[in-house]
Parts: C-alpha cells; structure tokens; sequence
C-alpha cells in the first residue's frame, strides 16, 4: 500500500528502519566513492567495514599486516585516510555504524576529528561504535590486549560518549558473531547480555550518578543475527527485548522504561550462505530479513544485509544494490510499517518465547556463578560451548539431518549466469598494499614528529593512568598525525597482548558417530608408526576460525595428532611448529583474501628450513583463479566453502600424506650456494 492509500485508510506508517550496507575495501578513496554511490541510491546511514590491520592496531607496513591491507575493508592509517574516506559526507546529519572493536578508541577518534575539521557540533553526532571484545575473544578474533584492559577501553569510550557526544552508542553489544561461530539462540542471547553487565559493571563502579547511568544504560546497542530458523529468530528477538528490560530493571535499578528499551541493528545470517548455487542466498536473505522485520514489538532499528555472492568473495556495488533494494522494497512497497506487531496473542510465539528466556536465564546465572563473562573467556568455558556447538551444526548438515538446498539436497541444477565472466565479484589487487605502505611513509614525513611523540606519551600518561579517559588523548594523537599502528603499540606497551583460547582441547565435545575414515588413520598409523600429525595453522591476521576449529576437531576425532595454536600467527611460527610436531601435514585457513601472499610465504620457509617434503592443504575463501595460483605454488589441495564434508575432507588429507610418503627421496645434492635474494628476505619477513 502506498502512503496515499495508507492516509485513506487512517493508518499511521512507522519510521522504516535504517538502511544500511556493511561496505569498505582497498583504500579510502574507492571506498569514499564507493559510500557515495549508496548514499545516491537510497541508503540512509553508513557502515565502515575496515581492514584486518586498522582493526588490530598496525600499520600497513607491519609484517603482521602483509597481504592483509584493504582486502577485507579500507585501510585507514591516519586521519588523512579517514578525512578522505568522509569527504563530502556531513557528519552532523550521517547516521554512522563502525566495526572496531579492539581499536574502537582509535577510530572514534580520528571519526571525531574529522567532525571537528568539519564543524559538526560533537553533541549532533549520531551512529554506533561496535565496541564489544568480549565477542572477539570468542569469535571474530580483533583483539589485541587483555579482557580487563580492553574492557576499560570500552568503558572510556561510554563515559566520553555521555560528556561529548550524547546521540551516539558509544557500546554495541554484538551476538551476531557468535551465532556465525555456532552459538544456539540461548548461547546468542546469553552470551551477549552477560557482556553486557560486564560492562556496565565496570561504567557503574566508576560512580556514576544514577540518573547519568541510566542514560548511558539507554545508549547502549545490540547487533545481532537472524538465520533461517524463521520463528526461532522471531521468538529469540521477542525473548531478546524482555530479557534486556529485565536486566535493566532488576540488576541496574532503571525505572524509565524508554531507557530499558532494547535497541538494535542488525545483519542477517552469512554463516548460511552457500558457494553452490549461490542465487539461492538471495531467498535466504529475505527470509532472514523478515525475522528482524515483522515483529514490530522486536524490529530492527538498521538494517543491514551481506550480498547473495559473499561466500566467494567480495560483493560488487550492483551485488550491494540488490541488497539494499531487498530492503527498500519491504519497507516502502508493503503495509509492514502500517500495523500492530502481527504476532501479540500469538500462543505458539508465547510458548517459545518463554522457553528461549527461561533457558538464557539458566545459562546467565550459569556464567555469574562463575565469574561473569571475563572470568568465562579466560577460562575457555564460553569458546569451548560455541565450538561444540558448530560441530553438532555442521555434523548435522553433513549427514543430512539439516537441509541446506543446493548443498545437501537437491544439489543438481542449472548452472548460474549470475557468477559467470571475469568481474563476477571484486577482487582487491596486492598493489593496494604497497600504494599504502608509500602513502604511510609520506605522511610521517610530513608531520611535526616532535608533536606526534608529545601526543603519544600523553597517550601513555592517560593509559597507566586509570582515573584518566584515553579518548581525548586519543583525539589529540589523531590531530598530530599518529598513525593507527603508532596508537596501538603504545598502548600493547602499557597493558601486553592477549592470546584466547582456542576452544579445541581434550575436553572438548563432539557428537559420536561411527566414521569410515578412522579406518584410513588407522592403517596410515600403522604405516608411520605413530599417529599421523597435522599442523593446523592460520596466518595473517584472520580471526574467523570456525574452519579452523571444525577441522581440528574433527583430525583428532578420526585418530589425528593436532596442533592447533589459534589465530594471527606468522608464517614462521607455523613453519617451527611443523618442524617440532614432525608434522606430516600443514593445513592453512585464510578467509580474508590474503591467501596468496601468505601461502607464498609459508611455502618459502619450508623450502628454506628443508621441509618442503610436508604436503600444505588450504582453506578459505579463494577463487577458481587463485586456487590454480596456489596449485602452482605446491599446495597438494584447495578447499573452499563448497566443501562442507569434512569427514571427505579428512579422507583426501589421508591420501596426500600418502603420496608425500611414496614420492621418492630428493637425489643427493652437494651443499647448496648461498639462497638467493628472495628467498633470503622470504626468511626475514620482507616481502
């Protein structure tokens, strides 16, 4: 119905909610043009995706940052990039979502900055810092510092929200990564609102006067998921907002009831999304979009949808207009926003409703007992329960118990024109890096360096310092030219680094089930004389390790020895730990784009250390070109999200090891001259 007919009716339509597109690739410039066009065709708030190295604090010209810059966000390195990412954009009247988490003080800094340069009053600024680390530790893996350092850094940037920038959610507190990471709908739930206290925990120890308090309980956000179980997500949204009203009311004391309300953005499912038959996400997403939609009671406030290809690679601007158009359509076309929420008086709605809350509510005092959600990361309790939830899900969709169209059922049909030709989706080149690494050196030589030092001791001072906010010395650092990777090691001086659990341990559970393969492991045991060893590795700064995890597990459940050290680490890291495992086998998950790079470096160490007779397997999100590019490099087999059988996956590591076995041994050779050039840098890291 359209508005007219809407007014002819007496019906009021809603607000729609905001519509968004979770966007940002290779430099600031692209993606300054990139934002604009989506502006021009009807979004209505930005959302910043960054890269792998803004959001963990370095440089472009880090070693940890190579092969990493601009492929799965903007790079942004200074204010300079962040001014060119927001040029022309107002930020007085830009409703702005930003990814951060870990460096979230960094950028809302250089965002502030910018405003300032701009003239946009700080109390106008309207948007969301996704600023929950807690969910790093358990899913996405940004983090860099320890969970109570890093929730003071989320707390500073609560307190420096309610003196200066009053509009916006300095605190988004974030399940949809948990749910990609496996989580059930309680864990979603649960996991999230026990971090929520964690924070506010420590935001009310700091004696804030109560009515203060309550208005920064009323800014504080969720980001959450919804996949394709339609009326779970539905009941699991409704429990969601009854749920935070409670904790709002008999934990913190809140009586204004506006100020309890649960408010939240949104990006469906991309865990679901298939690389077969791909066309297929675009009915997901739908569906997806309905369960965040139709319940006005539990209605998103953003919205924002991946794009049908992402399990390929990155979306195309036309990819991302499909999307938002998905959106507008509902929201503008339909009578959606005209009535009542359709599901009040609804008894099955109500029955599991009350079964989602009464099982969160179980599973929050759960966690209080032990300790709250730090105590619960550090203690692995909460990354192990996520991990052995996937593995049932993903148990469940190779024996068929879950259907996935196009996957495990119905898997023959016509092939798509949609991801046919050489532009199907957007690939970010490798000299994106070195553009950034000059455009890095040329901004450090142009600065007042003695002001960038001043700058970042006064950093330092406010960090040791807990009675003092790192926020306005962040936003001082930004105006004197310090880079992210500058404001990150300083403050990694002050509070350390962190290394998480990785959730894959002897105590770990996974579903019994008889599985041929073991018989394989057994007779290669019998050849080897001892388990045969695999080393699972992930380089780079790659944090998504659900794949990495799954396939840990499953190499110990079918007689494997594993070593499996979790994420960021370097390729000679893993490379000394082949050497000390004797491992028989390397395999690599890279889901950011930067496998190339990373496996070329890998493979040189091996030739370097004399053991390149260890077959390399490798898993990600890699295109048929560059999975030709890796074959060529050596790599014994590419694995990609269509490969969603690991007990086969498990049989083909087998027969590599296998054929590693029964290749001859290399003739001998007299001692070979000096290594050349580039394998001299290959072994120290540059290039």
């Amino acid at each position: 119905m359209s508005e007219t007919a809407a007014s002819e009716t007496g019906r009021t339509r809603d607000k729609p909610w905001i519509f968004r597109t979770y966007a940002g690739h290779s430099t600031a410039v692209e993606s300054n043009r990139l934002y604009r066009g989506n502006l021009a065709k009807g979004q209505t708030g930005l959302s910043i995706a960054f890269d792998l190295p803004t959001q963990t604090g370095y440089d472009p010209d880090h070693e940890l940052a190579r092969g990493e810059v601009g492929k799965v966000g903007v790079s942004v390195a200074h204010l300079g990039d962040m001014r060119t990412l927001l040029d022309g954009i107002p930020l007085a009247t830009m409703n702005t979502s930003m990814t951060i988490n870990a460096t979230a003080p960094w950028l809302l800094a250089l965002y502030v900055a910018v405003a300032d340069e701009q003239g946009a009053p700080r109390d106008a600024l309207t948007g969301t810092t996704q600023n929950d680390i807690v969910k790093e530790y358990l899913s996405r893996g940004t983090y860099i510092f320890p969970p109570e350092p890093s929730l003071r850094l989320t707390r500073d940037t609560i307190l420096f929200g309610r003196e200066e920038m009053p509009k916006w959610n300095p605190m988004n507190v974030c399940s949809y990564h948990l749910q990609e990471a496996g989580a059930t709908p309680v864990q979603e739930v649960a996991f999230a609102l026990a971090t929520a206290c964690a924070v506010l925990d420590r935001v009310k120890a700091k004696g804030v006067p109560e009515a203060d308090f309550a208005q920064m309980v009323g800014r504080i956000s969720f980001f959450v998921n919804a996949g394709m179980r339609f009326v779970t997500e539905i009941c699991k949204l409704r429990a969601f907002a009854d749920l935070w009203d409670e904790v709002c009311r008999d934990r913190y004391g809140i009586a204004d009831e506006k100020s309890r309300r649960f408010r939240y953005g949104v990006q469906v499912n991309s865990l679901g999304l298939t690389e077969q038959q791909p066309e297929n996400n675009v009915h997901r997403i739908l569906i997806e979009m309905l369960a965040v939609t139709l319940s006005k009671k539990a209605r998103a406030r953003a919205v924002q949808l991946p794009a049908w290809n992402e399990a390929m690679g990155l979306p195309r601007p036309w990819d991302q207009q499909w999307s938002l158009r998905m959106q507008q359509i509902l929201a503008l076309e339909t009578d959606l926003l005209e009535y009542e929420d359709v599901f009040d008086g609804s008894a099955v709605i109500e029955r599991e409703v009350a079964a989602i809350k009464e099982a969160a509510r179980t599973e929050l005092a759960a966690i209080d007992a032990m300790g709250g959600a730090v105590a619960c990361v550090e203690s692995g309790y909460m990354k192990r329960a996520l991990v052995e939830s996937n593995a049932a899900r993903v148990s469940e969709i190779e024996e068929g118990e879950r259907v996935v169209v196009g996957v495990n059922r119905y898997r023959e049909g016509e092939p798509s024109p949609l991801v046919t030709g050489d532009r199907a989706i957007l690939t970010v080149s490798e000299d994106v890096e070195q553009g950034a690494i000059a455009a890095l050196k040329d901004w450090r030589a142009a600065r007042d360096e003695a002001a960038a030092a001043a700058a970042l001791d006064a950093l330092e001072a406010a960090a040791r310092s807990d009675g003092a906010n790192v926020m306005e010395a962040s936003i001082a650092c930004a105006k004197a030219g310090v880079t992210t990777g500058e404001w990150g090691e300083r403050l990694r001086a002050v509070f350390g680094q962190y290394r998480a659990p990785t959730g894959v341990t002897l105590e770990t559970k996974v579903t019994p089930r008889e599985r041929e393969v073991r018989l394989l492991v057994g007779e290669l045991s019998e050849k080897l004389g001892r388990a045969p060893t695999m080393v699972v590795g992930k380089p780079g700064l790659d944090g998504h390790s659900n794949g990495a995890e799954q396939i840990a597990l499953r190499a110990r459940d079918v007689g494997m020895e594993v070593a499996y050290d979790g994420i960021r680490q370097t390729p000679a890291e893993i490379v000394a730990r082949a050497a000390e495992t004797k491992a028989h086998v390397i395999g690599l998950s890279i889901l950011s784009g930067s496998h190339v790079p990373l496996v070329r470096e890998v493979m040189a160490r091996l030739r370097l250390e004399g053991l390149d007779h260890i077959p390399v397997v490798v898993g990600g999100i890699i295109s048929n070109e560059d999975a030709l590019v890796l074959s060529n490099m050596g790599v014994s087999r590419v694995y990609t999200p269509k490969d969603y059988e690991i007990d086969a996956i498990m049989g083909e590591i087998v027969g590599v090891i296998e054929r590693a076995l029964d290749k001859p041994p290399a003739p001998e050779t007299p001692p070979a001259p000096q290594a050349s050039k580039r394998d001299r840098r290959a072994a120290r890291g540059s290039y």
